[in-house]
């Protein structure tokens, strides 16, 4: 279930009647609620699927309880070991399992070996890396005694599949979400109107941004090769823009949701295409990934601990397993390492953690030349193959003489699509975007915004491009 489609806007409403009122001074009964309307949100995909998210949820509840109960240093070595086995392989097998039998067996292809290639038809599970992480998270943190296990299994099965965040993020931490669960929520006016807010943002963003920007992006990298250097690079920025509109409006939409249940999801895009070097690029893009991986991988393979060099192959792990975490394809890992590549200079010269205050005009220019290392690495994030991501950017480079050639195809083009509606409203989203950067996400609904009809014309924008444009699959739910 899809929240663009029209079964989830009549599912919504089923739940929030029933939450806020038969359940409404139950703690037991609303968990009970989320739990079982997250079910149905899930199993809305495939209800096989559900026996995964029981099985981590059942198997992690457990684990933490003797996590919890023991002192003995082997039992919880052993417990925390079976956690990892059971949802790291539960994830490689239905994520990876065929991208290592294809790498294997072409590795062997290369020294002139051939072996059988087995035939697997295994169907990913929408969102088993996000909620696997969740899962992992808590037993983690119970295992390091920074958390107390859950004693309640219906609380926690409620936090692990609670439908907002479910399949696309952010990943939450049993630390912030679970303590929300074990307490009576009250849903204040003020919540209902930031959530209702966010909600609308994040489907503008969705529906007018992204899936108007996809559709350059998909035709141009879909005729890559009869496409001129201006085209191309014009189909890279519209992915640009389709990845971010795509992925952060569903985080505000899953956060804006929350809000309507009481419950507070972590932040998870801060303007990721205003960051003046790659570092804060990715303090700012996927927040609750990129702490995940400081905390469950950089830290515990050493951190910087060891001295430069130690930190450097910490750095240089953490962002090819974030690539392969992505997708089980090559172009994901290479694009990991491409940005493990950009941000080594930013951390060898210590300004990896360098936060801007003032800005100046060089800083623009620093965000133009992020923005454009960000794009050159998002070819492999979209191309179809390795082998398209690289003739794509030969064919940009050498393209881009042809001459008046190239910008009249990128003309023609423009005419054909006739999307001078998108573009207003396009250079309406950066405006408000930058606005909310420089002076705070609650300024445009504050001051001279102050009123409904900001709200209108964000929801009336939204509907009039659902009727134009055939809504597209949230990109994330691949992963």
């Amino acid at each position: 279930m899809s929240f663009t489609s029209l079964a989830f806007w009549v599912f919504l409403p089923v739940v929030l009647v029933l939450f806020h009122g038969p359940f409404r001074e139950r703690l037991r009964g609303q968990n009970a609620l989320l739990l079982v309307a997250s079910y149905v949100f899930y199993g809305w995909w495939d209800w096989r699927f559900l026996s995964l998210i029981v099985l981590s949820t059942a198997t992690d509840f457990a684990l933490g309880c003797v996590l919890e109960r023991t002192e003995d240093a082997g039992r919880r070595r052993w417990a925390l070991a079976l956690s990892l086995v059971v949802n790291l392989g539960l994830l490689g097998f239905f994520k990876y399992a065929g991208f290592f039998i294809d790498s294997w067996v072409d590795a062997w292809a290369s020294v002139g070996v051939t072996m059988h290639r087995p035939s697997l038809e295994i169907v990913l599970p929408v969102g088993i890396s996000f909620y696997t992480f969740q899962t992992l998270s808590y037993t983690i943190d119970v295992y390091r005694k920074q958390l107390k296990a859950s004693q309640d299994w219906l609380e926690f099965a409620a936090y692990v599949s609670f439908f907002p965040q479910l399949v696309a993020g952010p990943i939450e931490r049993a630390s912030r979400l679970l303590p929300q669960l074990q307490r009576k929520r009250k849903v204040t006016e003020a919540a209902v109107l930031i959530g209702c807010r966010m909600i609308a943002w994040g489907l503008f963003k969705k529906v007018v941004v992204a899936d108007s920007a996809a559709q350059y992006a998909n035709a141009i990298f879909g005729a890559s090769e009869d496409m001129s250097g201006p085209m191309l690079t014009v189909g890279v920025v519209a992915f640009a823009i389709q990845i971010y509109g795509d992925f952060s409006g569903y985080s505000d939409v899953a956060i804006g949701l929350g809000r309507l249940f009481g419950l507070r999801l972590k932040s998870n895009f801060r303007f990721p295409y205003f960051s003046r070097n790659v570092a804060e690029f990715w303090r700012r893009w996927h927040i609750s990934l990129n702490t995940w991986f400081r905390d469950y991988l950089y830290i515990p393979l050493g951190g910087s601990r060891g001295g430069q060099a130690m930190a450097l192959r910490n750095v240089a792990i953490v962002f090819l397993v974030s690539g392969l975490w992505h997708g089980a394809d090559w172009k994901f890992v290479v694009w990991g390492g491409i940005h493990a590549a950009l941000f080594v200079p930013v951390f060898v010269m210590g300004r990896n953690r360098v936060t801007f205050e003032a800005w100046h005009w060089t800083h623009v220019l620093r965000m133009l030349w992020t923005f454009v290392l960000v794009c050159f690495a998002w070819i492999f994030f979209r191309a179809e193959s390795m082998g398209q991501a690289i003739q794509i950017i030969h064919d940009i480079n050498e393209r881009w003489g042809e001459g008046f050639a190239g910008w009249a195809q990128m003309r023609s083009f423009w005419k054909a699509t006739d999307e001078r509606l998108f573009a207003l409203a396009f250079l309406a989203f950066i405006v408000l975007e930058w606005l909310q950067f420089r002076r705070g996400i609650r300024w445009m609904w504050r001051g001279v915004w102050r009123g409904a009809w900001v709200e209108g014309l964000i929801v009336l924008a939204t509907l009039v491009f659902s009727l134009r444009n055939e809504a597209s699959t949230f990109i994330y739910f691949t992963f």
